[in-house]
């Protein structure tokens, strides 16, 4: 999300790596859009759905809880394959929350989705910003990128998005520099220690991640490091001898993951981090299965680190 706190606008950018079409039909066939829609946990109903200017989209989104909310978005304008203008979040018995514009466009076979919401006033935007933070509100557009995945390829990837107060080259340094990484990257409640690292396209890290309940260790290969804006490193946990081992906490867990971690700048000094991750090299279907059904844990988990990276960031 992108927006200075004296902004009455709140913006989204995200580039997906799916063709124009397939994005548009993900957004508008009602039976493709209740796979993704909402925050993670959330299911969604589809009442109705006339998606043209001055039709409308009914539909009941139900929270993990088993809390329904109902909501009724009304088109302003349809332009197939390129703009949406609606208005989102009123129902029969309350007037719309914000104005929502969408725009796509296709290069280069990726999508690039702009989103602006408009709401009343800068206080508006800044509750608004700090719902959908509590709500998870943001996982909605990594969930259409994780959907799109399986969709068009048969792939499982987790995918989470942060944005974040900090220049592009001093982000690199936060995930390529082990003084920095052992500050922020284990959850909440863990020490980190790196015995060695080599943090460079074909290098290599072992660390070991404390916490006062147990132990765990990991290592890292980087398969490519590209100053100022990617990493990419599969990760497996280990023993104390760097030998391959099971997620103490999980026996099915995959034994190596794939993470590709995109750094774009969305200003002189705002970064925003998009983390990907997906199964490398034979599992079985049960281990799949497991790495499926673990992206709220991942996402819960991923956020605790975001976390502790701001404040690492309003530290400096």
């Amino acid at each position: 999300m992108t927006a200075t706190s004296e902004s009455r606008e709140i913006r989204i950018i995200r580039t997906y790596d799916a063709p124009l079409k397939a994005v548009w039909d993900a957004w508008t066939d009602p039976d493709q859009v209740a796979q993704w829609w909402g925050p993670r946990g959330f299911t969604l109903t589809t009442h109705s759905k006339d998606l043209r200017a001055g039709g409308s989209w009914v539909y009941t989104m139900h929270g993990p809880d088993g809390t329904d909310y109902p909501n009724k978005t009304l088109y302003l304008e349809v332009e197939p394959l390129a703009r949406l203008v609606y208005d989102h979040g009123g129902n029969d018995d309350r007037p719309p929350m914000f104005r929502v514009t969408v725009q796509f466009a296709e290069a280069d076979g990726k999508t690039r989705m702009e989103m602006c919401m408009s709401l009343p006033s800068a206080e508006a935007a800044a509750q608004a910003r700090q719902f959908i933070k509590q709500a998870g509100g943001d996982a909605t557009w990594d969930r259409l990128a994780e959907y799109l995945a399986k969709r068009l390829s048969d792939a499982d990837k987790f995918v989470i998005n942060r944005s974040f107060d900090a220049p592009l080259t001093v982000m690199f340094d936060m995930w390529t520099r082990t003084e920095h990484i052992a500050e922020w990257l284990a959850p909440s409640g863990f020490d980190t220690h790196f015995f060695r690292a080599d943090i460079k396209t074909g290098g290599s890290a072992f660390c070991r991640m404390a916490s006062p309940a147990f132990t765990i260790h990991g290592r890292f290969n980087y398969e490519e490091v590209r100053s100022p804006d990617r990493i990419v490193y599969t990760q497996q946990f280990c023993d104390e001898n760097e030998n391959v081992s099971r997620h103490p906490m999980a026996p099915d867990w995959p034994d190596t993951l794939r993470t590709t971690v995109d750094l774009s700048a969305e200003g002189p000094n705002r970064t925003r981090v998009t983390v990907t991750a997906e199964v490398a090299g034979p599992a079985t279907a049960d281990e799949r299965a497991a790495f499926a059904a673990a992206r709220g844990g991942m996402t819960q988990g991923w956020t605790g680190s975001f976390d502790k990276l701001d404040s690492v960031l309003a530290a400096r």
